[in-house]
């Protein structure tokens, strides 16, 4: 069998703890690398713990099992696929954080991976995503750690709910059948929807405007019946450079306690084309704010009378 050994590196102008500390806190990765979609800790019992990752590999959904072994001392964190996925036959790897004498580190990522049947097709498609994943993780962890002070201003999140009279069921239904959307959403007016993995979902809509205008935005959603839906968008509008959030369904005395929390970085760059020459980060953050706020409370308030309706 063959089994292939890469290794690629770059220099972070920060401490290494720090870079290590990004690094070890999985639950932050979908807004760090650009890949992946969400992350879940499974178990954890001192230094190893076991991680569920969703990410795309070469622009394609997937989703694997992972154990980490976490050394702060030695600034090292080893990892192995426990659960892999098609075409690939066993992963692991390394990060390894190096300090430099100038306060800054090298941060190398090592990979080791075999091919089912070790077919060479897929090997080669192996290499590409490694590759592609590797440079695109190393240049996200750099410009997050190096820019975190600035990033303070243009991320933000926030969290939208709605309570229900109604199953937790009927109101994960309502926004799990995203392919119904167009039908029962006014601000909707196409859906593309496939789910070629059961559970990990690709949504790719045209969203209306208030002055009637509309975009397009895409996104990879992992489904957790019925208490979860987590997405992140991988096609932005023109004002953000990240959102990714969740859809959560919480089973009350009264009900169903349904929210909507949203994750964003603002693209500064486009403020002033967007909204005028005097506009400041605080009214793009407000105008952001307000227009997924806006989207995501109608949602929430028609899956109340889709599940309402259902008593």
């Amino acid at each position: 069998m063959t089994t292939r050994e890469v290794e690629h590196e770059i220099t972070i102008d920060a401490p290494a703890p720090d870079v290590y500390r990004l690094l070890a806190e999985v639950t932050n990765w979908p807004r760090i690398f650009p890949p992946t979609i969400h992350v879940d800790r499974v178990d954890s019992n001192g230094s190893q713990e076991r991680i569920r990752i969703w990410a795309t590999a070469n622009g394609q959904p997937k989703n694997w099992t992972s154990r980490r072994e976490l050394d702060p001392e030695g600034l090292r964190i080893t990892f192995r696929q426990e659960v892999t996925t098609k075409p690939i036959a066993a992963m692991g790897g390394e990060w390894i954080i190096e300090p430099l004498g100038d306060g800054s580190s090298r941060v190398r990522l090592l990979h080791d991976y075999r091919a089912i049947d070790d077919d060479a097709h897929d090997l080669l498609w192996i290499d590409e995503a490694v590759d592609r994943n590797s440079r695109s993780e190393l240049a996200a962890l750099k410009e997050n750690v190096e820019a975190v002070h600035a990033s303070e201003d243009v991320t933000f999140s926030f969290e939208d709910t709605v309570h229900i009279d109604g199953s937790a069921k009927d109101v994960y239904d309502f926004i799990n059948e995203a392919d119904l959307w167009h039908e029962r959403l006014p601000h909707v007016a196409t859906v593309r929807l496939t789910e070629d993995t059961p559970g990990l979902q690709t949504l790719e809509m045209d969203t209306r405007a208030k002055d009637g205008s509309t975009h397009t935005t895409k996104s990879h959603r992992v489904t957790f019946p019925h208490h979860k839906i987590a997405y992140k968008q991988v096609t932005l509008p023109a004002l953000m450079t990240l959102h990714t959030g969740y859809w959560t369904f919480q089973e009350t005395d009264n009900g169903v306690s349904a929210s909507s929390q949203h994750t964003v970085t603002l693209n500064t760059a486009n403020i002033a084309r967007i909204l005028g020459d005097q506009a400041t980060t605080a009214d793009a953050r407000a105008y952001v704010h307000q227009a997924l706020s806006t989207n995501s409370t109608a949602t929430l308030h028609h899956a109340k009378a889709y599940a309402e309706g259902k008593n």
